[in-house]
């Protein structure tokens, strides 16, 4: 089975508590983009029931492939499940350490195409408490569409959102920012605007200093290139600009389809229809 995972970008990020669990609580909207991965789930009769082997290709990715989230994803699914032999192949397009949810969304597709291909007959509360087990942002990716995510970003709110007619400008600067190091260095406060309710009832133009990501300081002032990419953005005339979760990938709103910059070396940039 072949499918396509997507990835997400944050329309603002609050972070509320330290929990004790270690997490945090947060509050952001994510908002499916165009931007793709492509995976393929295959029985091979030649594996050992359960055994799954873990091929990538395209966009490097650092670490061994059988420590790869699509894995941890199948053999959650087989804690459950009696599984045959699997190989799964993800080429890779959406960049890491990015703040686009790449790996959570392959995973995510993961348990979708076995659970569908093998008709393994998983609920979709069945596949969401295996998905938030993976990562904060797998259940994201169960449900195309805009949604509210609060909680560690597993609890999940469909929110109505016309974009129809924007364009996106990502660009990514090329440098790896740790998730956990930016959670490390960005002080929780409680929220003083509901992002839901902004991104809702107004349009991009004003969500400038409303809708906001917490994390964008720590990151814009340790990382320059992704400072520098934000403004980029900004000059290129976008009505709205941020970073995308804890970074590295910023991106920028536009009405109409803008000219794409140019770029330094080791940068890339994708101009999408929303």
């Amino acid at each position: 089975m072949l499918v396509f995972p997507y990835a997400k970008i944050n329309l603002g990020l609050q972070v509320l508590a330290k929990r004790p669990d270690g997490y945090h609580d947060i509050a952001t909207v994510m908002l499916p983009i165009a931007l793709h991965d492509a995976l393929e789930v295959c029985v091979d009769e030649a594996l050992s029931p359960g055994t799954v082997v873990m091929e990538r290709s395209g966009a490097p990715v650092p670490g061994d492939p059988q420590a790869d989230l699509c894995v941890k994803a199948a053999l959650a699914l087989g804690g459950e499940h009696r599984l045959p032999g699997l190989r799964i192949h993800v080429l890779k397009n959406i960049p890491i350490g990015a703040g686009l949810g790449g790996g959570s969304s392959d995973a995510a597709h993961t348990l979708l195409a076995l659970n569908g291909m093998l008709r393994l007959g998983a609920t979709h509360e069945d596949v969401h408490r295996l998905a938030s087990t993976i990562g904060s942002d797998c259940p994201f990716f169960l449900t195309p569409g805009a949604q509210f995510a609060t909680g560690r970003g597993e609890i999940l709110q469909p929110i109505q959102l016309d974009l129809n007619g924007w364009w996106l400008m990502l660009i990514n600067p090329g440098v790896h920012v740790g998730t956990a190091e930016v959670y490390r260095n960005t002080s929780p406060a409680p929220a003083t605007t509901s992002l839901s309710e902004v991104i809702t009832h107004h349009p991009p133009e004003a969500w400038n200093g409303r809708v906001v990501n917490v994390m964008e300081p720590y990151v814009l002032r340790t990382y320059p290139p992704v400072a520098a990419a934000k403004q980029m953005i900004a000059q290129a005339g976008a009505a709205y600009a941020a970073m995308s979760g804890s970074g590295s990938t910023v991106f920028g709103l536009f009405r109409t389809r803008p000219d794409e910059p140019e770029l330094p070396a080791g940068h890339r940039c994708w101009i999408l229809p929303l």
